[in-house]
């Protein structure tokens, strides 16, 4: 069994073919689309942050809209990028919107990737510290985050505050036990996976890594995650890692699939530069009918490491198309690989 979810983008534009033609589309049709997802079997609904775009930009009010109108699904980004955030905010937002959704919150975190503006995060109002890169102050904050959802009281009280506070330090509230241990870490390279494995936080891999062996990306990826439960087994921790990978898939069942698809059949790896002097590796999109498609999925060995994947999806397309999507390939493909 493998856990399947799905991870949207959540574009926007006033472009003729699009559903969502503006942020309150996009927003409305989230809800909506997790809703149906729950309907149907899904296991998560995912959202991607990204600032200074037409696209998800504040994840937790989405989040907490997700958790008031559903009960099973998971909820949860891929990612946040910890450059933009203040983490004692961010606490308070994320336990609010676990407690809304009674604790079903699987947030993805980084230290972020190129953004649409120059260093967007100093419009933010933060800046790294004497010696840092603005990649050491994503980690920094992640840390500081998850060491402030323990729990544990760390301000000191006013003597005379408008209300009675508790004995102690104070935390911060609202707190949501056990959130905690549902913070995933999304790494682009090996050395960044070891490092979430011994800080104690799941490991989201996406689509994409750092070519750091140039051997095919499903493989690299693989070698990653077995860094990743190697390292948290070192580490001793006593729960259970999760891994999730993210891939477009999309089962060819009828002319309109083929239509908006049926070009991707021949997709290959892909070579970039997500960052200067910094080589990345892009995996391929699988479009297929669905025998095709289950005898390429389970040649995918990071597929087979993971126990979720996160199924991207085309968001501008509508709620029903997408619907259509995740339901073909759970009825048509997932049973073949022994997911359902």
């Amino acid at each position: 069994m493998k856990k399947i979810g799905f991870l949207s983008f959540g574009h926007w534009a006033n472009h003729p073919a699009y559903s969502t033609k503006t942020a309150s589309d996009t927003l409305l049709q989230s809800i909506d689309l997790a809703v149906a997802a729950e309907e149907i079997g899904i296991d998560g609904a995912y959202f991607r942050v990204h600032h200074f775009a037409n696209q998800l930009g504040s994840p937790f009010p989405l989040l907490s809209a997700i958790g008031a109108r559903t009960s099973k699904i998971e909820i949860g980004t891929g990612v946040i990028d910890m450059r933009y955030e203040n983490p004692l905010y961010m606490v308070e937002d994320a336990g609010a919107a676990d407690l809304i959704s009674r604790g079903r919150l699987q947030l993805g975190i980084s230290r972020g990737s190129p953004e649409q503006v120059i260093d967007g995060w100093r419009y933010f109002g933060y800046e790294p510290a004497q010696g840092e890169t603005d990649a050491d102050m994503g980690r920094r904050k992640g840390l500081e985050f998850l060491e402030k959802l323990k729990g544990v009281g760390f301000a000191e009280p006013n003597p005379n505050p408008m209300f009675p506070n508790p004995p102690g330090l104070l935390r911060i509230e609202p707190h949501s036990e056990g959130l905690r241990d549902r913070i995933w870490w999304g790494a682009a390279s090996n050395a960044t996976a070891v490092w979430a494995a011994e800080n104690g936080m799941h490991l989201q891999s996406s689509t994409l890594k750092y070519d750091e062996s140039g051997k095919p990306f499903h493989v690299q990826q693989a070698e990653q995650i077995r860094l990743y439960k190697e390292a948290w087994k070192a580490a001793g921790h006593q729960r259970t890692p999760r891994v999730s990978v993210s891939r477009s898939i999309f089962a060819l069942v009828n002319d309109q699939d083929r239509y908006y698809f049926g070009r991707e059949r021949n997709s290959g790896d892909q070579i970039g530069m997500i960052e200067k002097d910094r080589r990345a590796i892009f995996g391929k999109s699988y479009a297929a009918e669905p025998d095709q498609l289950i005898k390429e999925l389970a040649e995918d060995e990071a597929i087979s490491e993971a126990d979720t994947l996160l199924l991207t999806i085309p968001n501008t397309l509508g709620v029903d198309y997408n619907v259509h999507v995740l339901s073909a390939f759970l009825e048509h493909v997932a049973p073949g690989l022994g997911w359902r």
